[in-house]
């Protein structure tokens, strides 16, 4: 590439970002493009290795990674390899997670790192308000031992199962 010396720093900026975001895209594309062979040709990495000239453990990251998010669940504002870091979470959980690093701009190594040690501030609500259920003792046992399982307090994992449904439901978040 060559560019031309008369290139404004407004101008290189820009000109980087639209790169970066073309080659965000490029990893979503050979992504979903391996997932559709895999689908439609069984066993056909090897040819897609040789198509491409990129080794087989890249293009199975782009697979396993695309595999994961349906396109309306990826997200503008952070990277593929932020995706790729919370891949293996519950669907909910990749997307609070991945919300979290937009809006806080996190790189992908921060979000890694907030994942790793679950130190993320958690988000308080502006108003808190007191909820009282009555289940039997074999519901809360059943969800004491999923929440768990995610090395989650039950309240916490209670929520986020709420956010979930409510999510699901396109309910608009305040």
């Amino acid at each position: 590439m060559s560019l031309p010396p008369d290139f404004s720093l407004t101008e290189w900026k820009r000109f980087g970002k639209q790169l970066f975001l073309i080659s965000d895209s490029s990893s979503w594309w050979i992504g979903d493009w391996l997932v559709y062979g895999q689908e439609k040709y069984p066993a056909r990495y090897r040819q897609a290795t040789e198509e491409t000239g990129l080794d087989y453990r890249k293009l199975r990251n782009y697979a396993w990674v695309a595999r994961h998010y349906r396109v309306s669940e990826r997200h503008a504002n952070v990277s593929f390899q932020h995706h790729a870091e919370v891949a293996s979470l519950e669907p909910f959980e990749r997307a609070m997670w991945l919300k979290r690093a937009a809006r806080k701009g996190w790189s992908r190594n921060m979000l890694r790192q907030q994942v790793l040690t679950q130190t993320a501030p958690q988000e308080e609500p502006t108003e808190r308000a007191l909820v009282q259920m009555h289940v039997s003792t074999e519901q809360g046992d059943r969800w004491a031992s999923a929440a768990g399982r995610q090395g989650r307090e039950l309240t916490e994992w209670i929520v986020l199962c709420l956010e979930q449904a409510a999510d699901l439901q396109g309910a608009p978040r305040p």
